[in-house]
């Protein structure tokens, strides 16, 4: 047990805690690295800065330090829209430093912390390797009073893809709607119809257990969405299935690439209910993925996570070539 932990607050826009920040980030990337080596799918300093400036989802961080070493880092993510009830808990304790009390010590005063704010639902996640299995998760998780709530499969798509393979399913007969692709923003006159894409991405995806309420959206919320990755300095590309009688967006498909990056993140993905069936979801993916080859060459994968029972999106991916590497569960505990 470390006698000596100190948790302290941390700021992402206070200059004289840069490298407290840094450090902070830091433990969260090795933490990443320790479960999955290369293949951890981690955030830019300066990305994890224009998080916290984000006034849609609150975020608030400490670091554990023993003697002048950051051994642990905490972060609760706070939702000011909707799901008013919910934290999302982040928490990292470096490699050589576990087993020492320092996780516990940190989760204690994370939730401390979030009955504080209010928040009765505490949301954490854990990740491994794909063929593996989330020992010590499991573990600290159980001990700790959380449930597995979902089960989530993270799948990644060497690029280039088969160009041929990509081309003929956008080749297929129409069937009443058409793909529109836009880079890094979309006109006004959609921002109405992909504030109704994301709200209903809240209630038409599976969800397991997680006790989530449908999300609250409007347009200026997605206006500022934009915003926000264009600060982090990501290109983003939006692939949408368009209803031919109506000219509403009834489907899309998200991609982001950090600066400098050769890694896409797929980011969320849909077809309103009433409009499945039509093979709309393979149709943005394949629109999509096309774009960022021409668009990002440099890009050489593009990675994707999915609930382990939404098997159409699951089916849909393998027909594209995504490979599975990697598992995260979802953990949450009601106060």
């Amino acid at each position: 047990m470390t006698t000596d932990l100190d948790i302290r607050p941390v700021s992402a826009q206070d200059p004289a805690q840069d490298d407290l920040f840094r450090e902070w980030a830091a433990t969260f990337d090795e933490a990443g690295r320790r479960s999955l080596g290369d293949a951890h799918s981690g955030w830019r300093v300066e990305e994890l800065r224009e998080l916290a400036r984000s006034t849609e989802r609150r975020r608030v961080s400490w670091v554990a330090v023993a003697g002048d070493t950051v051994v642990g880092a905490l972060a609760l993510t706070l939702p000011q829209h909707d799901n008013r009830t919910v934290a999302e808990v982040l928490l990292a304790v470096r490699p050589q430093h576990r087993h020492r009390g320092v996780g516990t010590a940190l989760l204690d005063a994370g939730e401390r912390a979030a009955r504080d704010e209010g928040r009765s639902v505490l949301l954490a996640g854990t990740e491994w390797a794909f063929g593996d299995r989330d020992a010590a998760g499991e573990e600290f998780a159980a001990r700790h009073g959380y449930a597995a709530a979902q089960t989530v499969l993270r799948s990644t798509l060497p690029l280039p893809a088969d160009r041929d393979r990509l081309e003929a399913v956008l080749a297929a007969p129409q069937d009443g709607y058409t793909m529109a692709t836009c880079w890094d923003g979309i006109p006004d006159g959609w921002l109405e119809g992909r504030a109704e894409l994301s709200r209903r991405m809240s209630t038409d995806v599976p969800l397991g257990d997680l006790r989530l309420e449908e999300e609250v959206w409007d347009e200026e919320r997605v206006r500022q969405g934009y915003v926000r990755i264009a600060a982090m300095q990501r290109r983003v590309v939006d692939t949408f299935a368009v209803e031919q009688s109506t000219g509403r967006l009834v489907g899309y498909s998200e991609v982001q690439v950090g600066a400098h990056a050769d890694l896409g993140y797929q980011q969320d993905t849909l077809v309103m209910r009433e409009h499945r069936g039509h093979g709309l979801g393979l149709r943005l993916k394949a629109a999509s993925t096309l774009a960022v080859m021409d668009e990002l060459p440099e890009v050489r994968r593009i990675r994707t996570w999915n609930a382990d029972d939404n098997h159409h999106m699951l089916a849909v991916n393998r027909e594209l070539g995504y490979e599975p590497d990697a598992w995260l569960r979802e953990w949450q505990k009601v106060l």
